[in-house]
């Protein structure tokens, strides 16, 4: 599914606050089976962007489509675009309520009126591709679970909606370095299976391995949208919006100040060892 953010402007309106402008003149264009980075510090505007993608907010100017339809048209079925497009805020597993892990994945299905086949297949799917085995998981209490469990188990609730986009608002924020890397593995599998991925994160070591695209913002503007290399190669961007090149890369401009001729261009671990390893070959 294409999503199409044009002149997007919001603002948020509380009797309780003064006015305040979060969103201002946005246009995005996000590609079918993409993995899409949304970037920038606290109060940037990412998570009343990704609010949009699905009309749990509804824009003060401008358009948001899914595949050409307009979210906001009156005509538009909003149950059927959020079938289709999964949003997972952050700490996902705070949500989870069911007496079980089956019936809490099953809670969403239920609700569509799926038959008990179609409801089971989808259920033993969703855990499947979150990593975790039917057989061990499905009779375990979800508050029984360690933290990294937890989070897949909330991402396979909104999977066993079988959405076509998928959204996620720091997907590994608080959770262990191993936990962090399954839910990293698992979001590539899946975009490699071909659901579009879109997560936000200030963790750009994480960005830098998974995006295809980053869009950054900085006080609610877009104020880069490209591959990784165009923003970690600008220092002068990632100082506006408040962000960290990778710690690869810092770590190859440090080898390059002590005298070995590596390149500074490299964002990723992968990346940084090939580099090395080329630099040991003609030595």
């Amino acid at each position: 599914m294409n999503i199409s953010i044009e002149h997007l402007f919001f603002e948020y309106n509380s009797p309780f606050a003064p006015r305040r402008q979060a969103l201002t003149d946005i246009s995005l264009q996000i590609d079918a089976g993409e993995m899409l980075a949304i970037a920038g510090a606290a109060g940037s505007g990412k998570t009343t962007l990704i609010q949009h993608f699905n009309a749990l907010l509804s824009p003060a100017g401008g358009t948001v489509r899914i595949d050409g339809t307009d979210l906001n048209a009156q005509k538009t079925d909003l149950r059927t675009i959020r079938r289709h497009v999964g949003l997972l805020f952050q700490f996902p597993e705070l949500q989870l309520f069911e007496e079980t892990v089956y019936r809490d994945i099953a809670f969403g299905p239920k609700n569509l009126g799926y038959s008990r086949e179609e409801i089971d297949r989808r259920v033993r799917r969703s855990l499947d591709l979150v990593g975790l085995d039917f057989t061990a998981f499905a009779e375990k209490s979800p508050f029984a679970l360690s933290g990294g469990e937890k989070r897949r188990v909330a991402i396979a609730g909104v999977l066993a909606m079988e959405p076509r986009v998928l959204v996620l608002d720091e997907p590994t924020v608080g959770l262990d370095s191993r936990s962090a890397s399954m839910i990293e593995t698992f979001l590539r599998e899946l975009n490699s299976g071909g659901t579009t991925v879109i997560f936000v994160s200030h963790d750009m070591d994480l960005v830098a391995r998974l995006a295809d695209r980053i869009a950054v913002l900085a006080s609610g503007r877009l104020i880069y949208h490209g591959g990784p290399g165009g923003l970690f190669r600008n220092a002068a961007l990632l100082e506006r919006a408040g962000l960290d090149m990778p710690h690869v890369t810092r770590y190859m401009a440090r080898l390059r100040e002590s005298g070995l001729d590596v390149s500074t261009d490299i964002f990723t671990l992968s990346d940084a060892k090939k580099e090395i390893d080329r630099i040991k070959r003609n030595q």
